[in-house]
């Protein structure tokens, strides 16, 4: 790791640690919900400047945390030219957003919720933009799908705004799916799964048969990104979003992804026919159409969208084009169409809030009315034209000297014709920008009265078209940056020179007739408008919604085939898939010849085999009728235990005991408000079809169990027996595989068990609540009351076993790391003394003593066991590696201290709080169903004894 490694492990989680704030602070005002906003913003950009010296020195800083290096999967991150312009557009932009939407949402906007989504989609980006590994990479890009999503729906009471979200992810969600596939094509031609290894690889992956699947599949993420042909249509949609989303999303982040993309495979991807051809053509259409469809829009949001399409398409193109020189005009347009696309944003927005509307057409005059906002958007627009002395002139200047010497398919002509009409159109829809909205005589029909904006709205417009003006007149200022950019990109040692003047070339005369052309075009603009109005063309929204409508129709009857409610169904489609595969697998592979014998058969242990077939068999035949079910199965479970046991396997034995005795006590509450038989039975058909698939499936994995017992394998046995004492510090394997060299299973299974108790009781919640809920106390239980609720011999026994009990727990908790025991299995056992005094005293009675609530024991249960895990890495260990050491405390024996000890204390709690929330969550039926509640631990019932006295 670098010097400067860890402020980018900072600087990228610092917005994901910001988003936290927002929701919290707007409780103090909306002004200082936009400073906790800003803070982590400026937090991360402050240490993106400190390490940007070295980095425009040439200079990569890296930072690498293995997480899964088997897999190739590493918390990786590196900063290098380009990975430092972009993330300076993201944080540096995000910082001017923060601001201006502090003052263009109303009040009536939650605006905690936007800036929690904008951070969230801030640090997704910022991971892109630094992520060193591709795996990582692809968890970010999927991120951006969805944070921009909800970004982009924030008005969830505009139709509109829900379905652009839609639009979006559906069409950037799909291509990143195609995208995933083509990184790992990548890692797999490289070797590795780290951007700096594949970046290397230029060469080999050039020349495997898996580029071009590779390349295209790459693309397709890229391209849907970036809205290229023909995958543009969602954007448009996309300004359905509120102004300051569009103006961060589409200019200097989302819609940049794919352009980032392109730019960072470039070392490795470029250089070759199929790049150019797909690439820079599939640019230059996208200029060109975005640039005509811009021309003719009447929304001034949905006119700056496809042009920012048709810039989209610019860049493409430029990077298609595959030379150092189209790299480095590609880096200078992207900082420049970030100034003035980001201007032009906010500046209709600013229109849009002063005016009650976007619509060009009940616009003009403005000029006279919004000074300020002229200005602002005027310099925008004529940058975005490409107009002398502003930065769009000196990149659209490199774009058109590179497309003027450019073949293709053998013609010379075509890339600089269509450029030179791309940046025509350009130039028209540009100059009507601020001819049909600013010039003009005013009017006496707006909307609204329009004026200036308040400060805080036109100051980051204003900062932007200062940049626009500086970078025009002194593009050196910007040498260094783009320098390190496009050296980071072509792979090379470059250093370009940014001028003005270029002197009389190709690309001036090409820039003359785009400026003419574009002036003559608007002066015809209302004529073409109407040209273009009746002209046929597709839609490209409607062939969209006709294609989602036509897979949502083959999704819904595929579904409705394989998911018809019949949970027997699902079974028997998983079952017979599971045996097939696992044929499938036996047929293509086959098994050597065995290399161990039968051992001998004790007739006790047959004896028992044959009493567990005949339970098991029973459970089939009896299953209609449920309490006789549970009790086989019960026999079931405890048959197995002692099958364990005299496999000598303590632990197994213990834990199955454990899990059956509690299985059985819930699965006992469970079944009092169930019928005593199944209300119906499967036809002859379907049980046929299920006793074919259940003798498959069952002779399957007895099958694959004999012939494993019958041959000699390796197995990672023999490590874990080797290394327990030594690395985890137990004797007992079982346990040391629990919570060291299987603890992530360990904790994940009870993150699992902990929502498994919090979803029963939702459902029961919900349960108590509507149409079951009349259902219930329409119920008549009282004549399955027994006349003493609760056995004075049993509240005594489980009074005196209480504590023997709590005893047991806590000597198999302490026993576990060295003999059979531990915290899943004290868990359980306390869970089952706790259990005992529910059924002997009542519910009510036992529940008025709880100290604790069972969520709050799930919670902590897993906080524990996670803080665990989290502290192996103070150590520089991985993830719940265990640490141990003897103490010795005169009187006491030496003994063994262990950080497994707080693990099992997690799963513990996490085990006792699922159990008995379970417990708590049936036992509300009950009282809700109207079973009355004893005031004492051993109360009679006098109801009943009065009713039999009346039945006599």
């Amino acid at each position: 790791m670098d010097d400067g490694g860890p402020l980018l492990f900072l600087i990228a989680l610092a917005p994901f640690i910001g988003a936290l704030l927002p929701g919290l602070m707007i409780r103090a005002g909306r002004t200082v919900c936009a400073i906790s906003t800003a803070v982590p913003t400026v937090i991360a950009l402050t240490m993106l400047m400190v390490l940007a010296p070295a980095v425009l020195r040439g200079e990569v800083i890296q930072a690498e945390v293995d997480w899964l290096p088997q897999l190739g999967l590493s918390a990786s991150f590196f900063l290098d030219g380009l990975g430092l312009l972009f993330a300076s557009m993201i944080l540096g932009v995000g910082l001017l957003i923060t601001l201006y939407a502090r003052f263009y949402l109303s009040g009536e906007d939650p605006m905690g919720q936007f800036y929690t989504y904008l951070l969230l989609f801030q640090g997704a980006m910022l991971g892109i933009v630094i992520s060193d590994n591709i795996l990582l990479l692809l968890v970010f890009w999927e991120l951006t799908s969805l944070s921009s999503f909800l970004l982009i729906g924030y008005w969830k009471h505009l139709p509109e705004g829900r379905q652009g979200a839609r639009m979006a992810l559906a069409v950037t969600g799909a291509g990143g799916l195609a995208m995933i596939g083509g990184m790992l094509i990548l890692g797999n031609i490289a070797g590795s799964y780290n951007l700096t290894d594949i970046l290397q690889a230029g060469d080999a992956i050039r020349s495997s048969e898996w580029y071009l699947p590779a390349l295209i599949l790459i693309l397709l993420g890229a391209f849907t990104k970036s809205a290229q042909f023909p995958f543009h249509f969602w954007l448009p949609h996309a300004m359905a979003a509120p102004t300051p989303v569009s103006a961060y999303l589409h200019s200097a982040t989302m819609v940049k992804a794919g352009v980032f993309l392109m730019a960072r495979m470039w070392p490795v991807l470029s250089g070759t026919d199929a790049w150019f051809y797909i690439v820079a053509t599939t640019g230059l259409v996208t200029m060109v159409l975005g640039a005509l469809i811009a021309l003719f829009k009447d929304d001034l949001k949905a006119l700056l969208a496809f042009s920012t399409v048709s810039h989209l398409g610019l860049l493409t193109m430029l990077l298609g084009f595959g030379t150092q020189a189209a790299a480095v005009a590609a880096v200078f347009h992207i900082i420049n169409h970030l100034t003035f696309k980001a201007a032009l944003f906010m500046t209709a927005g600013i229109v849009d809030h002063e005016t009650h509307t976007r619509d060009i057409k009940r616009l003009g005059g403005l000029r006279h009315l919004m000074p300020i906002t002229f200005l602002i958007g005027t310099v925008a627009a004529l940058s975005m034209a490409g107009i002398p002395l502003f930065n769009g002139f000196l990149s659209k200047e490199m774009m058109l000297e590179e497309a003027s010497h450019t073949d293709w398919f053998s013609s010379p002509y075509a890339v600089p014709v269509m450029a030179t009409i791309g940046a025509l159109l350009s130039v028209a829809y540009s100059f009507r920008f601020v001819s049909h909205v600013f010039l003009g005589p005013v009017r006496d029909d707006y909307p609204h009265k329009p004026h200036d904006p308040p400060f805080g709205m036109w100051a980051a417009p204003a900062l932007l078209v200062v940049l626009v003006i500086v970078i025009g007149v002194a593009p050196f200022l910007a040498e260094g940056i783009v320098t390190a950019a496009a050296s980071a990109v072509t792979g090379a040692d470059l250093h370009p020179h940014l001028k003005i003047w270029h002197g009389v070339t190709p690309a001036l005369w090409m820039s003359v007739i785009a400026v003419v052309g574009g002036a003559v075009l608007l002066a015809l603009h209302g004529p073409l408008d109407k040209i273009w109005a009746a002209a046929p063309r597709p839609e490209a929204k409607a062939i969209f919604d006709r294609l989602m409508a036509a897979i949502v129709a083959l999704s819904r009857g595929i579904t409705e085939i394989g998911h018809n409610g019949a949970i027997s169904r699902y079974l028997a489609i998983f079952t017979a898939a599971s045996v097939g595969l696992g044929w499938v697998a036996y047929a293509s592979s086959g098994l050597s010849a065995p290399t161990r014998g039968l051992l001998p058969v004790e007739p006790v242990i047959a004896v028992g085999w044959i009493m567990l077939v005949v339970a098991t068999v029973s459970v089939v035949v009896m299953h209609h009728h449920r309490f006789r079910a549970l009790v086989l199965l019960g026999i079931i479970g405890l048959s197995i235990s002692a099958g364990f046991a005299y496999l000598s396997a303590p632990d197994l034995a213990l834990t199955q005991i454990s899990v059956e005795t509690v299985t059985i006590m819930l699965l006992l509450l469970a079944l009092h408000f169930m019928p005593k038989l199944t209300p119906r039975e499967s036809p002859t058909g379907l049980k046929f079809r299920d006793a074919v698939i259940a003798l498959g499936a069952g002779g399957g994995v007895g099958a694959l169990a004999y012939a494993f017992m019958m041959r000699d394998i390796e197995t990672i046995s023999d490590y874990h027996v080797a290394n327990s004492y030594e690395g985890g510090g137990g004797t007992n394997v079982v346990n040391v595989i629990l919570v060291d060299f299987r603890g992530y299973d360990t904790f994940g299974e009870i993150i699992v068990l902990g929502i498994a108790g919090l979803v029963i009781y939702a459902l029961m919640h919900a349960l108590l609540d509507g149409p079951a809920a009349r259902r219930l106390k329409n119920t008549d239980f009282s004549q399955d009351r027994s006349r003493d609720r609760h056995p004075l011999m049993m509240v005594v026994v489980t009074r005196v076993l209480m504590p023997i009990a709590l005893v047991v727990g806590l000597y198999i908790f302490l026993r576990g790391h060295n003999e059979p025991g531990g915290g899943f299995v004290a868990g359980l056992v306390v869970a089952i003394a706790l259990l005992m005094q529910y059924m002997a005293s009542g519910f009510a009675w036992t529940q008025e003593r709880k100290r604790i609530e069972y969520h709050t024991m799930i919670g902590l249960g897993v906080v524990i066991a996670g803080l665990t895990g989290v502290g192996s890495w103070l150590s520089g260990s991985p993830f719940l590696t265990s640490a141990y050491t003897y103490v010795h405390l005169p009187p006491i024996e030496e003994f063994e201290l262990a950080t497994a000890m707080l693990f099992d204390l997690g799963v513990f709690l996490t085990v006792l709080g699922a159990v008995m929330l379970m417990l708590y969550s049936l036992s509300r039926i009950a009282r809700f169903a109207g079973a009355t509640v004893n005031e004492g631990p051993m109360d009679y019932d006098p109801g009943l004894k009065d009713e039999q006295e009346a039945e006599r």
